[in-house]
């Protein structure tokens, strides 16, 4: 009789946990039992360890076999653990030494022929094993650079299983043939990126429109306005409703805004990074996501595909593919009214929590939302003889499309007004590049994170309006327009609190130590569309 124990790890969401895969071998007919709650394709992991073991020039063993995952409550799914299977049946068999195996972290898929093929999740995977106090894992090599951005972890990537034999063993390590072809995509790496999940994402926003082009606010004709909410956004984090005609530079005005936004951490580049590795949209040869993400769904996307969900473990969908980015709602209001209401949770809260019956799962989805709307169907109701036909009852009823709770998380409202000829021209002036405006967001940022250092909030648009009536409050007499504004019912008490964070944010970017009344004034008017006077210097302080 002869029993051994490796290690890998199951995924929930982006979370994992560490699994242990045990091995038992006993007299009897020859069979091969799995138990410890798999699903389809970990029951399969049969046929192909046997194959691979047999296939590696190992002996596969004529007894009664029982491999069981534990703990045995925590749905297993995927071909992720094949690996340790096969360490834990060698390991039973005395192929490999069992102590050896015994703390070893074990992820990756097996080919018949017994090489190991890379699979999604290997960060979050080495990451939950770090925090269980693993300091040994072997992932396949393609994905070994992945798995090498958690600290504390030593690495081991192999090409097969013949190579991991000879490692545990102290034997010759084989040579192993590159699975390229010249001209032909790596079949090894298929499996990593999943056809269709990455739709509407683009993880290099530095990456061109056309040829290489970097997206540029200095492309955008005009727009003084919009393109200081667009500023105020990056550097508060606060949401953003575009109100225009067609062709007003909406959608321009959003592609730009990941490109003034300050570039992420290495904290929070990892936790982009393991949501896209589940999610099988990160680029091969790029362990690292160090671009701001980019998130564009299309306006018939399910409820299911904006926050997560599919069949048994639910999976991300955009809220957690834009998670520390920007999630871009174009024609906002032809999504479905279901599905924009389900972001409301997010938007709160920083993360979404998906229940189905295989079980519930907690997603990242800290993200800078952009809504841009037409103001009719036929979009040209605000335009002067333009000639709309559209009954007020149609407009109300498209309007009324963004919901009030909704809209009532939106920190900014701006309308777009079509460009006018002198500034199409270039009559008018060029408006300032991304990298003027870029800066003054880092500085505006760095400030508040000063202000904010030592408590749970990062930016501006996440800090409760309670702390920020009591713990850091405006000048005398600021908020004498904005409470006149909250007893004549056009702010709720929630708008007033997002009207004190957009303030804080407009005095960041203006240098002041608290927000003036000409702070609260630009807030309100970027929260409410309604002018109240304040005047938008070309620079870009007000």
């Amino acid at each position: 009789m002869g029993f051994a124990r490796a290690c890998s790890v199951a995924l929930v969401g982006v979370e994992g946990v560490v699994v242990e895969v045990q091995a038992d071998l006993e007299p009897g007919v020859a069979a091969f039992t799995l138990v410890g709650l798999p699903d389809k394709s970990l029951v399969e992991s049969r046929d192909r360890v046997r194959a691979a073991v047999v296939n590696s020039g190992a002996e596969w063993p004529q007894k009664k076999l029982t491999v069981g995952l534990s703990p045995a409550s925590v749905p297993k799914g995927g071909s992720g653990f094949d690996l340790a299977v096969a360490a834990a049946v060698l390991g039973a068999a005395e192929r490999v030494d069992a102590g050896a195996i015994a703390d070893l972290v074990l992820i990756g898929e097996l080919g018949l022929d017994g090489r190991v093929r890379p699979v999604r999740g290997v960060l979050p995977a080495v990451l939950a094993a770090a925090e269980a106090g693993y300091r040994q894992v072997v992932v396949p090599e393609q994905t070994a650079g992945e798995a090498s951005l958690v600290p504390g972890i030593s690495v081991l990537g192999v090409r097969s299983l013949r190579q991991l034999i000879a490692v545990l063993t102290d034997e010759p390590v084989p040579e192993e043939p590159r699975d390229t072809v010249a001209g032909r995509p790596a079949a090894m790496t298929a499996g990593l990126m999943v056809p269709g999940a990455g739709v509407g994402t683009g993880l290099a926003t530095g990456a061109g429109e056309h040829g290489g082009h970097r997206p540029d606010l200095a492309d955008v004709a005009g727009q003084t306005s919009v393109r200081k909410a667009l500023e105020v956004a990056a550097a508060g984090g606060h949401h953003l409703l575009l109100q225009g005609p067609p062709g007003a530079g909406k959608t321009m005005l959003a592609e730009r805004l990941p490109g003034i936004l300050p570039p992420l951490t290495a904290r929070e580049s990892l936790e982009v990074t393991a949501v896209h590795s589940v999610a099988g949209i990160l680029p091969p040869g790029e362990p690292l996501v160090r671009t701001v993400p980019y998130c564009a769904p299309h306006h018939s996307a399910t409820m299911q595909s904006l926050v997560g969900g599919g069949n048994g473990l639910p999976r991300p969908g955009a809220v957690s593919l834009a998670h520390r980015g920007v999630l871009f709602l174009d024609e906002a209001p032809e999504f479905s009214g279901r599905a924009l209401d389900a972001l409301r949770q997010p938007l709160e809260s920083g993360h979404v929590v998906v229940a189905r019956s295989a079980g519930v799962v907690r997603l990242p989805a800290r993200f800078l939302m952009v809504l841009a709307a037409n103001p009719c169907p036929c979009g040209r109701h605000t335009l002067h003889g333009s000639g709309c036909e559209c009954p007020p009852s149609v407009i109300r009823r498209y309007q009324s499309r963004l919901s009030g709770p909704l809209l009532d998380r939106v920190d900014l409202r701006v309308d777009v007004q079509p460009v006018h000829r002198e500034d199409l021209m270039g009559q008018g002036g060029r408006g300032e590049p991304t990298a003027a405006v870029a800066a003054r967001v880092r500085d505006a940022r760095a400030r508040s994170a000063a202000r904010l250092d030592g408590t749970p909030w990062a930016v501006n648009s996440e800090v409760p309006g309670h702390e920020l009536r009591t713990r850091w409050p405006v000048t005398p007499g600021a908020l004498v327009a904005a409470e006149r504004d909250l007893e004549r019912g056009l702010l709720t008490a929630r708008g007033l609190d997002r009207v004190l964070r957009v303030a804080w944010t407009v005095a960041d970017l203006a240098g002041h130590d608290r927000p003036q009344a000409h702070d609260v004034a630009l807030a309100l008017e970027l929260r409410t569309g309604i002018a109240r006077g304040t005047v938008v210097a070309a620079g870009g302080r007000s």
